[in-house]
């Protein structure tokens, strides 16, 4: 039964990780590259999209690497687990603090009412989930490690 928690933990972290490296180096690069509407639509309908998902995935994976790590207090590699718990709440705290405020907006501008510097905070976003990005890479690579 552990070892099926410590393979579902990682997977889940896993997709959430290569979900949000995607979202960094391919959909983003991908809607900047649209015509200015396109572009400021698409990243609200994003917004919207994952900011609905996004929340129960990371708290999921969270309170998953946490069970983990409680249950395998005494199996090796469990101060890896504990490190990567820490680099998933920081991960968590980061995104309540300052990516969510930046997407609550974001989700609700369309062409029509979006703020003169709506490109200025999806930049800010986007620099702030590259930080998140490395945060949760350096997570899961914890976690594959003391998997194996």
């Amino acid at each position: 039964m552990f070892n099926a928690l410590e393979v579902v933990t990682t997977v889940i972290v896993g997709l959430m990780v290569g979900v949000e490296f995607s979202v960094a180096f391919v959909m983003n690069p991908i809607f900047n590259a649209l015509p200015e509407d396109s572009t400021q639509l698409a990243h609200a309908h994003g917004g919207r999209m994952l900011g609905a998902v996004m929340p129960v995935w990371y708290i999921g994976s969270l309170a998953l690497v946490s069970v983990w790590a409680v249950a395998g207090r005494h199996h090796d590699g469990t101060g890896l687990v504990v490190t990567a718990g820490a680099l998933l709440l920081l991960s968590v705290i980061m995104s309540i603090l300052l990516l969510v405020p930046i997407n609550n907006r974001n989700k609700t501008w369309t062409p029509e009412n979006r703020p003169a510097d709506w490109k200025q905070q999806v930049n800010q976003w986007n620099r702030y989930h590259y930080v998140r990005v490395a945060i949760i890479v350096a997570a899961f690579a914890l976690l594959v490690v003391a998997l194996v």
